[in-house]
């Protein structure tokens, strides 16, 4: 490899650490460098456990390098030059066993209070099963037939391309934003169910006083009860690869009537005909930032009468690849690069690949439900999917054909 690789490669490297800890830092929003007090009861006894111990180890502090300070000054060799022949006292070793034993007994009883509260997943309201993937995180809420990815949001993606040229300052929430945020009510118990499809990952808010590792073939449980509607935002906290610092966590908590309103959408994609429209929410409002249902693409519209479901619409040649390219950047890019070359062995290139010029039929297979390291996408609507796999034919030098939605429909 050259020089210029190499410099390339340590940039990228350093890039990942400084944008882990970039993640990290917009995390806090207690406005220092302290713990968030946080929105929930458990992160309100986590910071107070926080600062119970923060200051019992300033006491200490303040004692033991008093006494060493003390010690320094009044028995230097100058005042004192014949030392102290004594060589031990019964009645100092039993304090200074008993009560360092004291202190830990006194932060350990409310400690293991809170972390038998923290790990008692017991009457949950709803249960979401949470996948850690390299590097996204899949979503599904049990009971429901609700399930989407997260992952990063378009515009810190593009902004965190080497050479992209964007000011990561003009982008909001940088690095700390998603396409498809994880929506949960106020007031309701929520337990989270973790696990990871390849590596280890971690699924941690600081606001949410939740953070629990997500380990391929285990099932990690943890649970949360937000008090007050909000966004809040975290981070994978366990290394996971090299985009480890690029899949963050948004949670978004609504209002009872929102949440459901937004499930209802989420559940069925349905559209209210004219005599009878719904009052706006928030959640419709933000429906489409949610995350598309897994479920085929045609809206289903409500008519008066009776519902009607609407085909596949056929697309042109140049609009698929216009689609296409955007689908790439927010779901492909990380690991196939902007260039198709991808990062041989794990993520091939896409440059002549056997895949991308073979039958269309099997790479729609392939992107719907995924091989080896490469994750399913059936969670993307027929369009997104048509659109990628012909912007995929069509791009770096491939001329491999077109690919509509109706072929998706049919294949799902």
């Amino acid at each position: 490899m050259s020089m210029k690789g190499w410099l390339a490669r340590i940039a990228a490297g350093s890039g990942l650490a400084v944008a882990a800890l970039t993640a990290q830092a917009y995390t806090e929003t207690s406005g220092g460098y302290n713990m968030p007090v946080g929105v929930t009861e458990i992160s309100r006894e986590v910071h107070g456990l926080h600062m119970l111990v923060f200051w019992v180890c300033v006491a200490i502090a303040v004692v033991v390098f008093g006494v060493m300070t003390y010690s320094i000054i009044m028995h230097r060799r100058s005042k004192h030059p014949k030392p102290a022949d004594f060589h031990e006292s019964t009645l100092v070793e039993i304090i200074w066993t008993t009560l360092p034993f004291v202190i830990l007994i006194s932060l350990a009883v409310p400690a293991a209070g809170t972390l038998i509260r923290m790990e008692d997943t017991r009457n949950a309201d709803m249960t979401i099963k949470v996948t850690g993937y390299q590097w996204k995180w899949q979503y599904e809420y049990l009971g429901e037939d609700v399930s989407f990815f997260s992952t990063l949001a378009p515009a810190s993606n593009q902004a965190r391309q080497l050479g992209s040229g964007v000011d990561v300052n003009t982008v909001d929430n940088y690095l700390v934003d998603v396409d498809h945020p994880v929506v949960i009510p106020v007031g309701k118990k929520v337990r989270f169910l973790l696990t990871s499809n390849d590596v280890i990952h971690a699924w941690w808010v600081p606001e949410l006083a939740v953070k629990k590792d997500a380990i391929p073939g285990y099932i990690n449980e943890v649970w949360t009860k937000v008090e007050q509607p909000g966004t809040y935002r975290g981070v994978c906290a366990e290394l996971c690869g090299r985009d480890h610092g690029f899949m963050p966590i948004v949670v978004k908590v609504l209002p009872e009537a929102e949440y459901q309103a937004w499930l209802a959408q989420q559940k069925g994609g349905e559209v209210v005909a004219a005599a009878e429209p719904v009052a706006a929410t928030d959640a419709v409002v933000d429906a489409p930032a949610a995350a598309p249902v897994v479920a085929p693409a045609a809206a289903v519209e409500v008519a008066a009468a009776e519902p009607a479901v609407a085909a596949p619409a056929e697309l042109s040649k140049d609009a698929l690849i216009k689609q296409g390219e955007g689908v790439f950047k927010a779901n492909c890019m990380a690991c196939h690069q902007a260039n198709g070359q991808g990062l041989p062995p794990n993520f091939p290139t896409l440059v002549g690949s056997a895949v991308v010029g073979g039958p269309a039929a099997a790479q729609i297979a392939q992107v719907i439900n995924g091989k080896n390291l490469m994750p399913p996408f059936k969670q993307l609507s027929d369009a997104d999917i048509a659109a990628v796999i012909t912007y995929t034919r069509n791009s770096w030098g491939n001329d491999s054909g077109m690919v509509q939605p109706s072929d998706v429909a049919t294949a799902r």
